[in-house]
């Protein structure tokens, strides 16, 4: 059961994670860098809002409180945009019965929040999702997909990203220690590791949840 969204976590505890998987380009530079035509605008409301009714049943102060916290980091993105994205967020945990915490944690470790970052390896965006792999998620979910930059579109990453956490998740067993390390690594190194009896990866899984109980994204 999702836990309530109590505190933001304060610059000392978001500095005490020092591990960024990115590299944190500024997001108004690579916004310009793009062009507007090739950055789906997200400004008009998501696709992943579905109706007043589902709308209303949100945590409205929390969803408020991630709205806030995001508009505070280096996102790349505007106002309007972090306010539907916190929205996006919630909907989507519940969609794939996740903890919207752990959603949030997984962004902070990924990206910083950073809408616009990108990877030496070449992950993008929110979540740092290989174009490879987000390519094959926009298929199977019916996502338009218009080569790498899709994910760029903050709406369009976070769909993918949650998505593909549940998928591991559920290819784990519901155990999401291994689910993040698969999420790191990739699931076919880590099924071969669980084949040869070998150790897992720990270090990003912890990191996650260290994000996670340290509280990315709670209100104050």
């Amino acid at each position: 059961m999702t836990r309530p969204l109590t505190a933001l976590l304060c610059m000392a505890s978001l500095s005490a994670l020092s591990c960024p998987m990115a590299t944190q380009a500024p997001g108004e530079s690579a916004r310009a860098l793009l062009g507007a035509a090739a950055l789906p605008s997200v400004d008009a409301a998501p696709p992943e809002r579905e109706g007043d009714a589902k709308r209303a049943a949100l945590p409205q102060a929390e969803v408020a409180a991630v709205a806030d916290y995001l508009a505070r980091r280096r996102t790349g993105l505007t106002r309007p945009e972090t306010d539907a994205l916190a929205e996006s967020i919630f909907i989507l945990a519940q969609r794939h019965r996740l903890d919207p915490q752990i959603v949030l944690a997984v962004m902070h470790v990924e990206s910083r929040f950073n809408a616009f970052a990108l990877s030496p390896v070449g992950a993008m965006g929110l979540m740092q999702v290989m174009p490879a792999t987000g390519e094959e998620l926009a298929t199977q979910l019916g996502v338009r997909w218009r080569g790498a930059q899709t994910l760029f579109d903050p709406m369009v990453n976070l769909r993918l990203g949650v998505a593909y956490l549940k998928q591991l998740e559920n290819r784990y067993d519901g155990d999401m220690a291994i689910a993040l390390a698969a999420y790191n690594w990739g699931p076919g190194h880590i099924d071969r590791r669980l084949r040869r009896g070998r150790a897992l990866p720990t270090e990003y899984p912890q990191l996650v949840f260290d994000a996670h109980a340290g509280g990315a994204g709670r209100r104050s």
